[in-house]
């Protein structure tokens, strides 16, 4: 990554996402230009993505879906796994990432599947063992729906993933994080920029919807900003029995 191209990424995000057209369109005009160097600038701030998937640890042959997958870019953290699974589909709505996704997924022909679809209605043929969302609950405007979506196609006893930016609630329950006032009104502001929605109630849902087996709050540094930490979890659910 040069500092050329560092820069007209950021420019993006200064420019921020852009209102009109539906979701679809918004993701794609944003992405589009940074699509090729998307990977390389984010490593420095999407923590937690190579924990997230070595504590679902997804078993052979099982069958796995990454909702709002992007680029594909989790297929490398599971490496040589995922030869030993039935499926692994990446789902997203925006065409300039899947290409960068088709093309990392040619590593896997029999194995990964690319699938240009709505996360909060796409249905996997069957019920799967496994499905997560990594750093993309927070740019799904209908996120409830999504987190619905992905308990439904679940077995039971299949496990939902997230790994995501936040804030807390104010008051949050016993045993989760309480950020300070600053960090809960400057952050939403700041990333609601770049269409990044952050909402304590994303993890509240998932955990009312499933069964915790693992949360991890933590704080990560961003590029280009030193010192400075923005909170994220790392989640795990099991889906209760029928």
């Amino acid at each position: 990554m040069t500092p050329l191209s560092d820069a007209r990424i950021l420019l993006q995000f200064v420019r921020g996402q852009r209102g009109n057209g539906d979701h679809a369109d918004r993701l794609q005009r944003f992405y589009q230009p940074q699509a090729s160097r998307y990977d390389a600038f984010r490593e420095g701030m999407l923590h937690g993505r190579r924990d997230l998937i070595d504590a679902l640890a997804p078993h052979p042959g099982a069958r796995v879906v990454e909702l709002g997958g992007g680029t594909g870019r989790n297929l490398d953290f599971l490496g040589p796994r995922m030869l030993s699974l039935e499926y692994m589909e990446i789902v997203d709505l925006c065409p300039a990432l899947l290409e960068v996704a088709r093309a990392r997924a040619r590593r896997w022909p029999d194995v990964a599947r690319v699938v240009h679809a709505d996360a909060c209605r796409y249905r996997p043929p069957h019920p799967v063992d496994c499905v997560y969302f990594s750093y993309s609950l927070t740019m799904i405007p209908d996120w409830q729906a999504a987190l619905e979506n992905a308990v439904a196609m679940l077995r039971p006893g299949g496990l939902l993933g997230i790994v995501d930016f936040y804030v807390s609630q104010p008051h949050p329950p016993a045993g989760f994080a309480r950020h300070g006032a600053l960090t809960r009104a400057l952050l939403p502001r700041w990333f609601g920029h770049d269409g990044v929605r952050l909402n304590p109630e994303h993890l509240h849902t998932a955990a009312r919807l499933t069964e915790t087996v693992l949360l991890s709050e933590r704080r990560g540094a961003l590029p280009y900003l030193p010192g400075f930490r923005v909170p994220h979890y790392l989640f795990v659910g099991r889906k209760r029995d029928a």
